[in-house]
């Protein structure tokens, strides 16, 4: 009788197409904080509550000189301008460009500038998108890494901690600790290393053109468009691409 065929092992599965996922951080895991409420939160950090009339228009001022994780200033001060420019490159940078920004805008709350940057720098300030902790989940667990890429002047690393999401990250590349900002190559090569992953099999998802200057390096790019906090971002297309869509 001829030997039959064993079936103890399971058939042969393709080799999946990528292996790393690297992701922006603004706009595409989480978005900032309603403006309202920002400027409500951060006037109450300094003893002061804000009716809604009054936090609104506020707001729209603040906004439109420039907040961090808004869009950009319609005009940047002269006395600005370097630590604009440096702004993703250093702390400090960061920290007085949008400060400054802020003390642009008339205001009786003593010390509101600076409440305002704080509350960047809390988990608070922030709503990760809905669909960011099951699709992160998903790559950890199916053996892809993750690494976060972006042009930030402060350590987000602490948002990651209190939203329960750091086991599912395995590395960071802020663009102020490497010194080199997206659409610049080398900070996602400079992300790919951190990770073991090879370009041209690591996938790039943000919501910028900047974002897109992966592919320069060798990566495939994914660009959505920014969703309102707490929605969903339609990060479902990462898990269809990197071949583990559930």
């Amino acid at each position: 009788m001829p030997d039959v065929a064993s079936t103890d092992h399971p058939p042969h599965r393709p080799r999946r197409e990528v292996d790393a996922v690297l992701f922006d951080f603004h706009g595409t895991l989480a978005q900032v904080e309603d403006p309202v409420t920002w400027v409500v939160a951060a006037a109450r950090a300094c003893g002061r509550e804000l009716d809604r009339g009054k936090a609104t228009v506020l707001a729209d001022r603040l906004v439109t000189a420039g907040r961090a994780g808004g869009p950009l200033p319609h005009r940047v001060p002269p006395h600005l301008a370097e630590h604009w420019a440096d702004r993703d490159l250093y702390a400090q940078s960061h920290r007085a460009a949008f400060t400054g920004l802020a003390s642009t805008v008339s205001t009786d709350v003593e010390g509101l500038a600076d409440a305002l940057y704080e509350r960047l720098l809390a988990p608070d300030g922030w709503l990760p998108y809905a669909d960011t902790k099951s699709t992160l989940r998903t790559l950890h667990e199916a053996g892809i890494k993750v690494a976060v890429v972006s042009n930030v002047g402060f350590d987000i690393r602490p948002l990651f901690d209190a939203w329960g999401l750091s086991p599912l990250i395995d590395a960071y590349a802020l663009s102020y600790e490497i010194g080199r900002t997206k659409p610049d190559p080398a900070i996602f090569l400079r992300a790919c290393g951190m990770i073991g992953a090879d370009p041209e099999r690591t996938l790039m998802v943000g919501d910028t053109p900047a974002d897109a200057g992966a592919v320069a390096a060798g990566c495939a790019a994914l660009v959505l468009p920014a969703a309102e906090p707490g929605r969903p971002n339609g990060l479902g297309a990462t898990l269809a691409l990197a071949g583990c869509a559930v």
